[in-house]
């Protein structure tokens, strides 16, 4: 008897495939009456957590693959990474399986690792983030035929799935909350301009701006590092007129620009309203607190998981959507322009 899926488990109780992996992992995300029934049906399906996936085949290697092709001190600057890490060993160590990291230093390294790991057989499957546009990684992982799982925007491929975040329902979020508060004048700092991820999300951000304020979002490039945010808030500051409101790409550039304004001359939220498109203890702890976007990017890492092992086991596995992060509204958005 074919073992049920995630797949099989949403369809019958009619719920999403995220609400279906939050539920089995036990994480936050979905109402306790929810849990309840999706757990009932699995428990009815035959749904074991321990099975194949926590006793590998003797051909599988129980190991997944995760690389980050990123300069050290960006991973460093990050704790959305960490949080990411610790996230997917969390859910790996509930199936007794393990993650491989590398840190190569260049494209041409990164996709090396992935020919070796397939090679030598070192992994099971791996997990994809940072998607660029034309990424040859995917093609790549297709040609090798490693089992992945895509963490972004891109076409259905042989034996790799999507893990996709809803951008548009977050941009609609950001522009109406600032848009209630009087602004206008909407700047956006874009840290990691090549990836996939930063440059929909700026498309989608234009659009809206445009949509519903009749004004022209007013954007500069950024590293996403404390200094290239403090850079890029000046240059945004510097046009005429300035935005009221500018829209971080992370935490570390939307906090650096909160602590560092008397360095930029202005008052925050006073004369100008920062938000961050990511939430952190950073963004808690700054004066004044800064507005952001929230997810459980631990629970992501495990719906992430889950998706890449059910594609190992069955050999196919839908795409996954995840719900859009949650706007925190807090200090340094408070009144208007």
């Amino acid at each position: 008897m074919k073992r049920p899926t995630i797949i099989d488990i949403a369809r019958q109780v009619g719920v999403s495939k995220a609400a279906v992996s939050y539920a089995l992992n036990g994480r936050a995300g979905v109402s306790a009456a929810t849990r309840e029934r999706i757990l009932d049906v699995a428990a009815q399906l035959g749904w074991d957590a321990a099975g194949p996936a926590r006793t590998p085949a003797a051909d599988r290697t129980g190991t997944i693959g995760l690389v980050l092709a990123r300069p050290p001190q960006h991973i460093r600057a990050e704790p959305s990474v960490v949080h990411w890490m610790a996230g997917l060993e969390a859910a790996l160590a509930e199936y007794g399986l393990s993650l491989h990291l590398a840190l190569p230093p260049d494209e041409e390294a990164e996709l090396g690792t992935y020919r070796a790991w397939a090679a030598e057989r070192r992994v099971d499957g791996v997990i994809v983030t940072d998607l660029r546009a034309e990424d040859p990684r995917v093609p790549l992982l297709r040609e090798l035929k490693l089992p992945a799982v895509v963490i972004g925007e891109h076409e259905r491929v042989a034996n790799v799935a999507v893990l996709r975040f809803a951008a548009a329902d977050e941009v609609r979020a950001v522009v109406a909350h600032l848009a209630e508060l009087g602004h206008r004048r909407i700047g956006h700092v874009q840290g990691g301009v090549d990836l996939e991820h930063t440059a929909r999300r700026s498309g989608l951000l234009r659009a809206e701006v445009r949509e519903r304020l009749g004004t022209d979002l007013v954007k500069v490039e950024a590293d996403a590092t404390e200094d290239g945010g403090v850079r890029a808030t000046a240059r945004l500051l510097a046009a005429d007129p300035p935005p009221t409101a500018i829209v971080y790409d992370d935490d570390v550039m939307a906090v650096a620009a909160v602590a560092r304004a008397a360095e930029l001359d202005v008052r925050v939220p006073t004369d100008l309203a920062v938000l961050s498109w990511q939430d952190s203890m950073l963004c808690r702890v700054v004066t004044p607190p800064v507005t952001a976007l929230s997810r459980d990017v631990e629970d992501d890492a495990a719906a992430a998981v889950h998706l890449l092992l059910e594609l190992i086991e069955t050999g196919a596995a839908d795409d996954l959507d995840v719900p859009p992060r949650v706007l925190l509204p807090r200090a340094s958005t408070a009144g208007g322009a």
